[in-house]
């Protein structure tokens, strides 16, 4: 029996041998371990990194959305395949509230207030990182790294094969 998941209802369907645990639940556990990773670090993210992630946005996404929209059809296509479609749809809600709803942490607001234009880059930064890590176990690395690579200029640790770029001090 798979145990109780505090982060998502626990992804479905961890296949497990009468032996032990197949390398499929071996990378859906690591997954979900990121995303309980990622969903800590965005609550302690501060304004200053809410800056580098929406600059990360601007560095890397906003002139190849072409390539970053064909990894988020192809990670959602993952996931509806892995059936996952209903854990995914849970964990971006609550992700949402934490960046805009009633339930907004105080540097997301202080954001949204301040910064309106880099807490939109910075948020749709989240969401694809959010979608990368979570879809991880059925997708490419090049389609995950497109995913994640914004916030990966905040966040090394999603891509640690790839330092984060020095700011430009603008």
């Amino acid at each position: 029996m798979v145990p109780a998941c505090p982060l998502i209802p626990c992804l479905r369907g961890i296949a497990h041998t009468d032996f032990g645990v197949t390398e499929e639940s071996n990378r859906q556990a690591v997954a979900l371990a990121d995303m309980e990773r990622l969903e800590s670090d965005l609550r302690v993210l501060s304004p200053v990194g809410i800056e580098r992630v929406a600059w990360g946005w601007d560095l890397h996404e906003q002139d190849n959305l072409t390539a970053f929209h064909a990894a988020e059809r192809n990670a959602l296509e993952a996931i509806d395949s892995a059936g996952q479609t209903e854990a995914w749809d849970e964990w971006r809600r609550r992700l949402f509230y934490e960046f805009e709803g009633r339930l907004a942490l105080v540097a997301w607001r202080a954001e949204h207030q301040l910064h309106t234009e880099h807490a939109h880059k910075a948020e749709r930064a989240a969401v694809g990182a959010a979608l990368g890590v979570f879809a991880r176990p059925w997708i490419s690395h090049k389609q995950y790294a497109t995913l994640v690579s914004a916030m990966a200029e905040a966040l090394p640790w999603l891509l640690p094969e790839r330092p984060p770029r020095p700011s430009s001090g603008d």
